[in-house]
């Protein structure tokens, strides 16, 4: 009897440990499947992470040209008012903001100027800096 109880216990014991193998392949199956959900999950946050930063450079690539415009505009209208010495002012644009530096003959030429570049589209405001010549 004791031999048919031992080969009951190796029987019992060997069709545990076939079930037990079985369900660690399951696991291992398991496991890999949410690492690769995971990998997936990881790389679509990244995807989206670098359109949003592709997304923000070029939004700021438009404002440096918006503000280029606005200076080659402010700049012409400058040109075309009698008066001014647009040669002697110099006009730089940073988000819309636009400022004049330079010298001018008077300070009707200094309110003119800022005047003129506030007309000018995309102009948000005008930080003026002109001095008027001594003299």
């Amino acid at each position: 009897m004791k031999l048919s109880q031992s080969m009951s216990w190796i029987a019992a014991a060997l069709l545990a440990a076939s079930m037990t193998a079985g369900c660690n392949r399951n696991d291992s199956a398991s496991d890999a499947g949410r690492a690769i959900d995971q990998a997936q999950q990881d790389a679509g946050r990244k995807m989206e992470q670098a359109a949003d930063q592709v997304k923000d450079q070029a939004a700021k690539a438009g404002d440096k040209i918006d503000d280029v415009a606005i200076t080659a505009k402010v700049k012409a209208a400058m040109v075309g008012e009698p008066g001014l010495k647009a040669l002697k002012i110099d006009v730089d644009t940073a988000n819309g903001v636009v400022t004049l530096t330079g010298t001018v003959d008077s300070a009707g030429s200094v309110d003119r100027a800022t005047q003129v570049a506030q007309a000018v589209d995309g102009v948000k405001s005008v930080d003026n800096r002109l001095t008027v010549k001594a003299g």
